[in-house]
């Protein structure tokens, strides 16, 4: 058994202040952002949505954006089709059900068409500065690899996760895991000679260092 803490703390010892990679100024900005960025870079995303901040400003300017405009401004992001469905319905209900404003639970983030638990999650970690675990792609790898987490179910992760870690470091572990994820523990050629968490990695498959 992989010890949490202490990986948390060698973690955060070499990402002493993780941040998230999406460009965003308020919540509703990383609230649209995170929709977006499902199966893209946050590169792609920030490039997008450097324009289309300028442009809608509000959950009501989303809500009654055109939607083939809103389309073609956001295709460079994939699947733009979906995405816009997401963020027009879900400024829809910000505006019908929230006055506007993005909600700062989680319980009231989940009711917003194309908001799950993720998505939610980077919501309240990185605008609001909860406490939270979302388990996006590299945060689901590395902690299975890491033996932390035993399921390919993210919202099993986040409660694994949850449970062994301090209440207070939730989301700048979080934010390392992802970083650690992108740079050292990557899904091909992952370089575990140089990984600070080499000693404690349970990966049977892991590089010999």
């Amino acid at each position: 058994m992989a010890y949490a803490k202490k990986i948390a703390k060698l973690l955060l010892k070499k990402y002493p202040d993780p941040k998230i990679a999406l460009n965003f100024s308020n919540p509703l900005e990383l609230l649209v952002a995170t929709i977006l960025s499902a199966q893209c870079t946050d590169v792609k995303v920030n490039e997008v949505t450097k324009s289309l901040f300028k442009k809608y400003k509000t959950a009501a300017d989303y809500a009654g954006a055109d939607m083939k405009t809103f389309e073609s401004e956001i295709r460079p992001t994939g699947f733009y089709r979906n995405k816009a469905k997401s963020v027009t319905g879900c400024c829809k209900k910000l505006v019908e059900s929230f006055n506007g404003k993005v909600p700062g639970t989680l319980e009231e983030l989940t009711t917003l068409p194309g908001v799950g638990r993720k998505t939610a999650n980077v919501v309240l970690g990185s605008a609001f500065g909860k406490q939270a675990i979302a388990v996006d792609t590299h945060v689901l790898r590395v902690s299975n690899r890491l033996g932390i987490a035993h399921s390919t179910d993210p919202d099993k992760v986040e409660q694994e996760l949850v449970r062994q870690l301090p209440s207070d470091i939730l989301t700048k572990f979080n934010l390392a895991l992802i970083l650690h994820g992108r740079g050292i523990c990557t899904a091909i050629k992952p370089k575990c000679p140089v990984c600070v968490l080499y000693e404690e990695c349970e990966w049977p498959e892991k590089l010999s260092a």
